[in-house]
C-alpha cells in the first residue's frame, strides 16, 4: 500500500493534464476548426489516463529501495521539472520583457504566423523545404527513443554489469533502467505540455503568457511544425505517451516499437519525398518508395534490436516477430487514417509483436 501512495503525485498529475488538454482541445476546436482532427484528442486524453493509471505497475517487486527510487523520481516529476519551468517562465517575465517592454508586442501569435507565411512566400524550392522541415521533425521524434536506449544500456551494462552498483542500492539493473526511463520520460511530456500550454495561450485573452516563451523556442518550432500545426499541441508528447502500454513488454520489444515509430517513420517520410515519384494512393502524397523505406527500416529494426537485447527468441522467431510489426507499420502507413500515425504505430506494433512473442515464449 505505502508503495501504490507514493506513486499518486504523479498519477493525479497526469491525469489532471489529461483533463487540462482536452478543455484546450475543446477551445481550440471552436477556434481553429479546419486545424483540427478531434478524434486525436480522444485518443491523447486516453493516453494520458493511460500513463497515469500505468505508473505504479512498472517496477518488477517492491521493497525500501524501490520506494526510495520512487519518492525520488516523484521529487523529479513532480516538483524539479515544473519548478525548472517555473523559473524560465520567471526569468522570461521578470528580466527578459520587463527589461524590454518591445517583446512583448513582438512574441504574440499574430507576429509569429505572419514571420511564419513570409518565410513560405520566400521559399525558392517548396520540396527541398519540405524535405529539411520533415529532417528536423524526424530527429526530434527520435530523440526520445534514443535517449531510452541510453538510460537502458547504462543501467543494465555499466550501472549493474560493470559497477555493480545494484548490490550497493539494492535496486536490479532492470529496475534502475525503469525508474531513469520514467523519470526522464514522464519529465519530459511535462516539459513538452508546459511549452504547448504557453505557446496555446493565445486562446485565452486575458490569460495570454504568449511572450514568456524563449525566443530559441521559438526558433525551434519554425523550423519543426507545418502551418496547420501552429494551432494543435505538438507531436512528441504524445508520441512518447503512446510508447507507455508497450513499456510492460520485454524491452526488446519496447524499444523496437520507439524505433519503429521514429526511425522507420522517418525513413518512410524522408526518402519518399526525396527519391520518390510515383504516388500511392495517386491522390496522396506517400509514394511507394517511401512504402518501402519504412518497411524496410521497420523490419531491420525489429531484428537488431531483438538481437541485441532478446535472448528468449531464436532467429526464425526474430524473423517473424519483425516481420509481424514491420507488417503492422506498413499497414498503417499505406491505409492512411484518419488518426496521427505517432500514436497508431507504438500502439499496434506493440500488441501485435507482443501477442508473436508470447506464442513463442
Amino acid at each position: 500500500m505505502a508503495y501504490y501512495i507514493a506513486t499518486l503525485p504523479v498519477t493525479i498529475i497526469f491525469i489532471i493534464n489529461g483533463f487540462g488538454q482536452f478543455f484546450y482541445a475543446l477551445k481550440l476546436n471552436k477556434q481553429f476548426p479546419e486545424e483540427h482532427n478531434f478524434k486525436n484528442f480522444y485518443f491523447i486524453f486516453l493516453l494520458w489516463i493511460t500513463a497515469a493509471l500505468c505508473y505504479p505497475f512498472f517496477y518488477s517487486t517492491d521493497n525500501v529501495n524501490i520506494r526510495w527510487f520512487q519518492e525520488l523520481s516523484n521529487f523529479f516529476i513532480c516538483i524539479f521539472t515544473p519548478s525548472i519551468i517555473f523559473l524560465i517562465l520567471l526569468y522570461q517575465y521578470a528580466v527578459v520583457v520587463k527589461k524590454n517592454p518591445k517583446i512583448k508586442e513582438k512574441r504574440n501569435i499574430e507576429s509569429f504566423i505572419e514571420e511564419f507565411d513570409n518565410m513560405l512566400e520566400n521559399i525558392d524550392d517548396i520540396e527541398s523545404y519540405d524535405l529539411n522541415t520533415d529532417i528536423h521533425r524526424k530527429t526530434l521524434h527520435l530523440f526520445p527513443a534514443g535517449v531510452i536506449v541510453l538510460l537502458w544500456v547504462f543501467a543494465i551494462y555499466v550501472w549493474e554489469g560493470i559497477w555493480h552498483a545494484d548490490l550497493i542500492w539494492g535496486i536490479s539493473g532492470r529496475d534502475f533502467g525503469v525508474f531513469l526511463i520514467l523519470t526522464v520520460g514522464y519529465s519530459g511530456i511535462l516539459v513538452f505540455t508546459a511549452l504547448d500550454y504557453i505557446r496555446l495561450s493565445f486562446i485565452f485573452k486575458n490569460l495570454n503568457i504568449y511572450h514568456l516563451l524563449p525566443n530559441n523556442v521559438l526558433n525551434l518550432l519554425s523550423k519543426t511544425m507545418k502551418r496547420n500545426e501552429l494551432f494543435v499541441f505538438i507531436r512528441p508528447a504524445s508520441l512518447v505517451l503512446a510508447f507507455i502500454p508497450g513499456f510492460f513488454l520485454p524491452f526488446s520489444i519496447f524499444i523496437s516499437i520507439a524505433l519503429i515509430a521514429t526511425l522507420a517513420d522517418g525513413a518512410a517520410s524522408i526518402f519518399g519525398k526525396r527519391f520518390g515519384s510515383r504516388n500511392f494512393p495517386k491522390h496522396s502524397k506517400k509514394t511507394i518508395i517511401g512504402y518501402i523505406s519504412g518497411f524496410t527500416v521497420a523490419f531491420l529494426i525489429g531484428i537488431v534490436c531483438f538481437l541485441i537485447f532478446e535472448e528468449n527468441l531464436n532467429f526464425s522467431e526474430i524473423i517473424i516477430i519483425s516481420l509481424a510489426g514491420a507488417i503492422v507499420f506498413f499497414l498503417i502507413d499505406i491505409l492512411n487514417l484518419d488518426l496521427d500515425d505517432n500514436i497508431l504505430n507504438p500502439l499496434f506494433c506493440a500488441l501485435v509483436m507482443g501477442i508473436f512473442y508470447i506464442l513463442f515464449i
